[in-house]
C-alpha cells in the first residue's frame, strides 16, 4: 500500500508540473544555458532520450538522478562527443555507493566553442584578437533507494559560462524518481530538470565609454531550460541471455515545444547491445530524429569495462556521435 500512495503523488506531481510547464512556441529561444541539454552517454542517446526509468550508473547523473540509486561499487564514465559546428563536448564523472548512505556521483562537462574572431563596433571586420568561449556545469548528485519499489535522486549543478571578458554563472536541480512495480517488466520514471533561478551576464565586457565617463550596462536575465519528464518502459523479452526492452518519454518544456521520445534495447548475454530511437516534435525546424548505437560489456583484471557508441540524425548540421567509456569497480 506504502508503494502505490508512493506512485500516486509522483502521478499528481508529474501532472500539475506538466501544467506549468507546458510548451509554447513564442517562448522559443528565449532560454540561456543550452549546454544543460546538450546529452552525455551513448546508451540514453542512442535510445533517443528514453530511458527515464530504465538509466543506470554514472550515465543517470544527466537523465534522471533516481537510477544511480541501485548502483552497487563505484563506477566512472567519460564520453565525447563532435557536436554541432565544430563544437566539442566532453563529460567525465564518478559514482560510488556508500554502505548505509546511498550512492555518491560527480560529473563536469565541458563545451568547447572553438576559436572566435572578436569584432566590435568600431573594427566590424576583426580586431586580431581571438578567443575561445567556453561552458562547464559542474554536478553534485545523490540518490537512494525509498522502498523495494520507488528510488530516489538529485542533483544540484553548478554553471559557469564564459565568454571573452563577460561571464555568467548559476545553479540548477535536477530531482527524480523511478517506480518498479516488480510487475511483468513495466517500470516509470519521472523526473524535474534543470530548475533553477535566472542567470544573467557582467564583467568588463560590457564596459562602455558613456559621453566622457565610464559605464557598465546591466544585462537582462535569461531563464533555464527547464522541464518535466514521464518515462515508462516494458521489459518484453527475459529469456536466458536475451533482453529485449520498449521504452516512451514525454517531455514538456518550459521554452519549447514538448517532445517525444521513443526507444529499443536488444542485450544478448549481458555484453552485447543494439539500440535505436527516435525524437519527435511539431515544432517548426526541429533537428533531430533516428538514433541507433551499440554497446561491448567485459570483463578484465576484476574491473567491469563498456565500449558504447551512438548516432543521432541531426539535420542542417553534422550527424551527432557520441563515444562512451566506462569502468565499474
Amino acid at each position: 500500500m506504502k508503494h502505490k500512495t508512493i506512485l500516486v503523488l509522483i502521478v499528481l506531481l508529474a501532472v500539475s508540473l506538466t501544467s506549468v510547464y507546458a510548451g509554447n512556441s513564442r517562448r522559443i529561444g528565449t532560454a540561456g544555458a543550452q549546454e544543460l541539454l546538450i546529452p552525455i552517454g551513448s546508451r540514453g542517446t542512442a535510445m533517443g532520450g528514453a530511458v527515464l526509468s530504465t538509466t543506470s550508473g554514472v550515465e543517470s547523473m544527466y537523465w534522471n538522478p533516481a537510477g544511480l540509486a541501485e548502483m552497487e561499487g563505484t563506477q566512472a564514465m567519460f564520453t565525447y562527443l563532435p557536436y554541432i559546428a565544430d563544437i566539442d563536448v566532453n563529460w567525465v564523472g564518478a559514482a560510488t555507493y556508500i554502505e548505509g548512505f546511498g550512492t555518491l556521483g560527480f560529473g563536469a562537462k565541458v563545451v568547447s566553442i572553438g576559436d572566435i574572431e572578436e569584432t566590435t563596433e568600431d573594427f566590424p571586420d576583426g580586431t586580431g584578437r581571438v578567443f575561445s568561449p567556453s561552458l562547464t556545469v559542474l554536478n553534485v548528485s545523490y540518490a537512494r533507494v525509498l522502498t523495494a519499489n520507488v528510488s530516489f535522486g538529485v542533483s544540484s549543478m553548478f554553471i559557469y559560462e564564459d565568454i571573452l571578458e563577460a561571464s555568467a554563472t548559476g545553479v540548477a536541480f535536477d530531482v527524480g524518481f523511478i517506480y518498479d512495480p516488480r510487475w511483468k517488466g513495466v517500470s516509470l520514471g519521472l523526473s524535474v530538470k534543470n530548475y533553477g533561478p535566472e542567470m544573467k551576464f557582467d564583467g568588463i565586457g560590457f564596459d562602455r565609454d558613456i559621453g566622457d565617463r565610464p559605464g557598465r550596462p546591466v544585462a537582462e536575465g535569461f531563464d533555464l531550460p527547464s522541464s518535466i519528464n514521464i518515462g515508462v518502459a516494458y521489459d518484453f523479452v527475459e529469456n536466458g541471455p536475451h533482453f529485449s526492452s520498449l521504452s516512451g518519454n514525454f517531455r514538456s518544456n518550459n521554452y519549447s515545444e514538448d517532445y517525444f521520445q521513443g526507444g529499443f534495447e536488444y542485450m544478448y548475454n549481458e555484453r552485447y547491445s543494439l539500440r535505436a530511437g527516435y525524437n519527435f516534435s511539431d515544432q517548426d525546424a526541429y533537428i533531430y530524429g533516428l538514433t541507433l548505437g551499440a554497446g561491448l560489456n567485459f570483463e578484465f583484471g576484476g574491473t567491469n569495462f563498456s565500449f558504447e557508441y551512438s548516432w543521432a540524425e541531426t539535420d542542417v548540421f553534422d550527424d551527432n556521435q557520441f563515444f562512451t567509456v566506462k569502468a565499474a569497480f
